[in-house]
Parts: structure tokens; sequence; C-alpha cells
């Protein structure tokens, strides 16, 4: 399984979404999508995630404290706790053992960013 975390702010589009997606992906075939469970229901990941008609997991906020990221954002360590919401979803998307692919990216506009990672082989 590769995951593409996503995080993203309130006033995101689905542009935004696809910006950071597709930095972050470039050379990763992306099976799944992820990101933190009180967006589920934003319009622009709805969109996002209907475009590219990949299954998506809402993660709980309290499991993305856990993950180890490599990038640090402070608004995404004080709402969170922890450095990057979007590494965070997609290891724990991805599973006990994942790691990252593809650290976070941020979208042009800086409302998005997306990382990727690949579950631990079975």
């Amino acid at each position: 399984m590769i995951v593409a975390g996503l995080g993203f702010s309130s006033t995101a589009s689905a542009d935004s979404l696809r910006a950071a997606y597709d930095l972050a992906s470039a050379n990763h075939v992306v099976t799944d999508l992820a990101t933190v469970a009180d967006k589920d229901g934003h319009p622009a990941l709805s969109d996002f995630a209907h475009s590219v008609n990949l299954p998506l997991h809402l993660i709980a906020a309290d499991d993305l404290s856990g993950q180890r990221t490599l990038t640090c954002s402070p608004r995404s360590r004080a709402t969170y706790g922890t450095g990057s919401v979007a590494e965070a979803a997609a290891l724990a998307a991805a599973g006990s053992g994942a790691r990252l692919l593809s650290p976070r990216h941020i979208s042009t506009d800086r409302l998005a960013t997306c990382a990727v990672a690949i579950g631990a082989p079975s």
C-alpha cells in the first residue's frame, strides 16, 4: 500500500490539494489517500478524492501524535501534536513499519500539504 497523506487549511481548494499531491506523488503509484478525521466532509477533500478515485482513510487525531515525521509545522504540532499532518496520516494509514517515500510537499498557494508513505512488506 502506498498512501498519500494530506494536510490542509479550511480555506484550501481541490486545486490546492492537487498541487501538493502532484509534487509529493511524482514517481510513485499511490493506492490510497489519508488525512485527519476532522477534515471529513470538507468540500475540497471530497472533490479531490473523487477526482483521483482512490480510497480515503480518515485517521483519528490521537493516532497522528505517535507518528514520527521528517518535517515540522508549528501549527500542526500545536493542533495535532505532530510535526506534519500529511506525513503522520500517510504513515498511520500505511500501517505498522511504514516509511516515508516523500516528505511533506506544500502547494504553491501554501494551503495544502502532501506526503507519501509505503507500508511494510507482509
